[in-house]
């Protein structure tokens, strides 16, 4: 039997000089010969870093490939239609042992007409979290392109960030052009648009061994920034238990969690796209037409446009991120 079903994949682990060892020790991936690891990349579409399935008789077949042989069928015929055999999303689990640079990205149209490539919009769930971590998102007041490279430029850019103060389960969305930073003790899901194009503002004044900084992006990132000061750079949600509670409605991707205890029936028959299913916390099981599929903290599992209905069966309390295109 053929048919397409839930997919997994193996992750492409990175080594940053800001990583740190939670991915080993909360989730359990084995990264080794590398000291630490700053970023997963547990489902990609990306450039040379594509995913390639580990699980069924489709293992060892790279997403891309899949796409170009099922085509609508895995992942909806709109997002074929407009993406090719490119996936639209980069699914990555990230762990700061320091603070990661300040940073921007661009839009869709300023990407598209620098680099002939996506923007990146993304959206943080906050899967750990030392005591006392913070992160930044956005200005701490209202700014102008002036005001903004004056603090730069007498390095007192920190002072005009807003920082917030972080715990397990917090939720933030990243639309491009919002100035933002992780910081030391966090482990994140970052799901984000198939781009990896990044405007490094600021790098807290770091060398490497050889003395050099990285570096910088003043002129690109500045006609990418929104000077905007928001009321609120979280996601609000209701934490509610045994149901499917939005999150992050945007225009390249809707996440909702689910945290349950009991069987949950999800009936995807009127949706034109796949369903990415990344698991926080717990175990559980994916049951479908055809089989079952596990599910642990860290993985992730692609359902197939195709398949219409699943039961998730928890195997303790499960906490599960539930990411699918937006339907227009």
């Amino acid at each position: 039997m053929n048919d397409l079903y839930p997919l997994k994949f193996d992750p492409v682990f990175k080594e940053k000089i800001w990583g740190g060892d939670k991915i080993h020790t909360v989730f359990g991936f084995d990264y080794a010969p590398m000291p630490n690891c700053g970023e997963a990349w547990v489902l990609s579409g990306y450039g040379d870093d594509i995913s390639v399935v580990n699980n069924g008789f489709l293992a060892e077949n790279q997403l891309d490939e899949l796409i170009d042989v099922y085509m609508g069928d895995l992942v909806g015929e709109a997002v074929f239609e407009k993406y090719g055999n490119r996936f639209p999303l980069l699914i990555k689990i990230l762990n700061s042992s320091d603070w990661l640079s300040i940073q921007v990205h661009p839009d869709d149209k300023l990407a598209e007409s620098r680099h002939g490539d996506l923007g990146k919009t993304e959206m943080w769930y906050v899967a750990h979290a030392d005591k006392g971590s913070q992160l930044i998102s956005g200005f701490s007041r209202e700014m102008t392109s002036e005001l903004y490279l004056s603090h730069l430029n007498n390095g007192t850019i920190r002072e005009i960030m807003n920082y917030e103060s972080v715990e397990k389960g917090d939720v933030f969305y990243i639309p491009a052009g919002r100035v933002h930073a992780i910081g030391p003790g966090l482990l994140i899901f970052e799901i984000q648009q198939t781009s990896d194009i990044t405007y490094r503002i600021y790098d807290f004044d770091r060398v490497d061994d050889k003395g050099n900084a990285r570096q910088l992006h003043t002129e690109q990132a500045l006609d990418a920034l929104d000077f905007t000061k928001y009321t609120n750079y979280r996601a609000e949600y209701q934490h509610e238990f045994n149901r499917t509670v939005p999150v992050v409605e945007s225009d390249y991707f809707n996440t909702a969690i689910i945290h349950f205890d009991s069987p949950v029936i999800k009936d995807y028959s009127s949706l034109d796209s796949f369903v990415i299913l990344q698991c926080a916390e717990g175990k559980c099981s994916i049951e479908y037409e055809g089989g079952t599929e596990s599910l642990k903290a860290g993985e992730v599992l692609l359902i197939p446009a195709i398949m219409e209905r699943i039961r998730i069966v928890p195997l303790m309390e499960t906490k599960i991120l539930e990411i699918y295109y937006p339907q227009k």
